[in-house]
């Protein structure tokens, strides 16, 4: 019998004018002929097919597409397309940062288009507004700000898949795994996935487990988690270790012979307490015309840290160290950071020096840069250089007429290293005292210059041996700490003006102006305290910041004003452009003083051996994008201490969740009140779903929440009780309920 042959469907395709229309613009620098639109449709049909060529020709005579060759045709764009960065809000809404519009372009959650938080997209405006501001829709991601997500993964085993569910707030989308690619996870662990795909159809992108981080919770997987949400390296493979564990970091006569001999200078380092790596070490001398000579002394990571090698590739990638809460995670392995290119007393050491001689006015009278081999006769806290200073407040006299014998050497047994009270070297205690004289005078030229000092108080914790936290303390920055910074300082912009007045490619780390429409928005917030600013020029603008900053010393509102300040400037970058320091008021800035934890550092070091020994100018373009993937680093680096930093907060407040604290309310939102406790600077929210006692609104103009019948008013500075309500580890939140207005008694 013969089969009878299927009658062909002549049904219509449903929506065929705006699907081929999508498909062109969706691709419109692409031209498509109507082979390629059948393919992408499914359809291979006479009648389909017929169809396809009737509505391109119909969409032609229109002038909505046009036929730039015989049967190739593309998409007509009458919108004007723009690119920025998306900053994802809650429930899967947006905004993009562009340089094209004044404010943030808003983004509806149906209109992201899969784009995600971080990425580049590319996006048009439309007409219209959304609460004031300009809305637009997401047409191209054009780069995947990251491709890795740390999560939870919930294993759905009758189903045979899962889901991971992302830590951050800013991931709107689980990230779906098929159960061969979990990696063996256990439901319920913490892991890091990969985001593979994310097909056109589906409502999740598609991704597989890379590695199993541990428990949520558990103390060593959250760090791990923290490091893994960045990108960031835990430990070193196996090949760089074993490279560096082979390298020769003996003193040789060969190699002294080709560098300056300064062991007979007195040299010392003054660092933290904790310290095990010392990159930088000073020497002092009184030279025969009465000037000083002081020597900067850098580690010479650069003699080890040989390029083309697996050692020096994975410092690159790395360029940063990683200072968390608990840990140090190190550009360089330890053989090297905290062992040949570690300054330790009593060790002969290859350094990269800035040599200086100054008068007593500290004014430089001369000036050498090259390497050296230098010894460490003492190792300072900065605690003990402290005491130093403080036993000697009449330290006056020039160097010609000051009497060693006078000077009170004791370090005291309460900050002493070794524990013990006991008597440094009268040549020491000199030298530090005249290192600090002329550094007061170097900082007072460049507070004078315009710089602006940021001494923001640090949170630091007491560990116990299981890395609980048990305690709270603050670091301030004292004479010591100061004394060591101007001189850091002097050796990074004298190594930037050094190669920067030769027109030559160089690292330098660049500071911008702020941004005029941020400090009005300071202004505004600090002028409810009371303070006002004065934005006539940029030293009017430096010199009332600096005044702002020490009015507010010691004030309920020092950290909020603080923080508020250094969000008005610009970030610090590394880049081949200078275009100065901002914030420290020099024309030339590079850094130069820190190569064991900072790749810039041994491209600075590289890059100035290679120009006093008579080098051409380097290729511009390779150190521009050296110093972007530096600067990113940095940024991921930094982003990983203050989650590390936050994490051990909410540690420290799940003990005391039954203790009212007096708080300042740091921030204000419609959904709620940020509040940072005085005593300890940790940071909750108060929901505004928990202010039950009225109904409050939020007022922009005044930085406050309003209750509408009550009119009571929780505003931007105020003083509050608050009691912890909540304590999440896992997505680093800190939830407080709100007691009331704190009255002093």
């Amino acid at each position: 019998m013969t089969k009878r042959k299927k009658k062909k469907s002549n049904k219509g395709i449903s929506n065929l004018t705006n699907t081929i229309l999508s498909i062109l613009k969706k691709e419109r620098n692409k031209t498509f002929n109507y082979k390629q639109i059948a393919a992408i449709l499914g359809v291979n049909d006479a009648s389909s097919r017929n169809q396809i060529i009737k509505t391109l020709a119909k969409l032609t005579s229109r002038q909505e597409i046009e036929q730039v060759d015989r049967g190739k045709f593309k998409a007509i764009v009458n919108t004007e397309y723009h690119t920025g960065i998306v900053d994802m809000a809650s429930r899967g809404s947006g905004y993009i940062v562009t340089d094209d519009f004044e404010d943030d372009v808003y983004i509806a959650s149906n209109n992201m288009n899969k784009a995600l938080h971080g990425d580049e997209v590319e996006f048009y405006a439309y007409k219209r507004r959304k609460r004031g501001k300009v809305e637009g829709e997401i047409t191209s991601i054009i780069k995947r700000a990251k491709s890795e997500y740390v999560g939870t993964i919930q294993i759905h085993d009758k189903k045979n898949f899962a889901f991971v569910v992302p830590d951050g707030n800013k991931m709107y989308k689980d990230i779906f795994v098929p159960i061969n690619k979990i990696n063996k996870a256990e439901d319920g662990d913490k892991v890091l996935v990969s985001l593979d795909d994310w097909p056109e159809k589906a409502d999740s992108p598609n991704g597989r487990v890379l590695k199993v981080l541990g428990k949520p919770g558990d103390h060593n997987t959250e760090i791990h988690a923290i490091l893994a949400e960045y990108g960031l390296p835990l430990e070193f493979p196996y090949e760089v270790e074993e490279y560096a564990n082979t390298l020769d970091t003996s003193i040789t006569k060969e190699e002294i012979a080709k560098r300056r001999d300064m062991r007979k200078d007195l040299t010392f380092t003054i660092d933290p307490k904790d310290a095990k790596d010392f990159d930088d070490a000073l020497s002092f001398k009184v030279l025969d015309n009465g000037l000083f000579e002081i020597g900067i002394h850098i580690a010479d990571v650069s003699h080890y840290l040989q390029e083309d090698t697996v050692l020096d590739d994975e410092a690159y990638e790395r360029a940063t160290s990683v200072y968390l809460v608990d840990r140090v995670v190190p550009m360089l392995p330890e053989i090297l950071s905290n062992g040949a290119c570690s300054l330790r007393p009593h060790e002969e050491k290859y350094t990269f020096s800035a040599v200086f001689k100054m008068n007593d006015k500290a004014e430089i009278k001369d000036q050498w840069f090259g390497r050296t081999v230098t010894y460490s006769d003492a190792r300072f806290a900065y605690e003990e250089a402290q005491a130093i200073i403080d036993n000697n407040p009449k330290f006056q006299l020039s160097a010609q007429a000051e009497s060693r014998d006078l000077i009170n050497t004791e370090i005291p047994k309460d900050v002493s290293l070794t524990g013990k009270t006991y008597k440094t070297s009268s040549d020491i205690a000199y030298a530090t005292l005249m290192l600090d004289r002329l550094a007061k005078i170097m900082r007072r030229k460049r507070m004078s210059s315009g710089a602006i000092s940021f001494d923001k108080v640090e949170v630091k914790f007491n560990l116990d041996k299981e890395a609980n936290p048990v305690g709270v303390y603050f670091k301030t920055s004292k004479e010591a700490n100061k004394l060591i910074e101007e001189f850091m300082l002097l050796a990074n912009r004298k190594v930037g003006e050094f190669i920067g007045k030769q027109k030559k490619t160089f690292v330098y780390r660049i500071h911008d102006e702020p941004d005029d429409s941020k400090l009005a928005s300071l202004q505004n917030v600090v002028g409810r305290f009371g303070y006002k600013l004065n934005f006539k020029d940029r030293k009017s603008v430096a010199s009332s910041l600096n005044n702002l900053l020490k009015e507010v010393v010691g004030k309920k509102e020092q950290n909020l004003v603080d923080t508020l300040t250094i969000r008005t400037m610009s970030k610090a970058e590394y880049s081949t452009h200078n275009i100065g320091h901002y914030g420290l008021a020099f024309d030339y800035y590079s850094h130069f003083t820190s190569p064991i934890r900072r790749y810039p550092d041994v491209m600075a070091h590289r890059l100035l051996q290679h120009y006093l020994d008579g080098g051409k100018s380097a290729n511009e373009d390779d150190y521009e994008e050296k110093c972007n993937h530096s600067s990113t680093m940095e940024y991921l680096a930094t982003k990983a201490e203050r989650d590390s930093i936050k994490y051990m907060q909410i540690r420290f407040m799940e003990d005391h969740k039954d203790e009212n604290f007096v708080g300042v309310i740091s921030g204000v939102t419609d959904w709620g009140i940020y509040v940072e406790i005085i005593e300890n600077k940790c940071e909750g929210m108060v929901s505004v779903r928990d202010m039950k006692d009225d109904h409050y609104q939020f007022d922009e103009d005044h930085y406050a929440l309003i209750g509408k019948n009550s009119k009571t008013m929780y505003q931007l500075g105020d003083e509050v009780v608050v009691k912890v309500k909540n304590t999440d580890l896992v997505k680093k939140h800190l939830d407080f309920t709100l007691i009331g207005k704190h009255i002093e008694d």
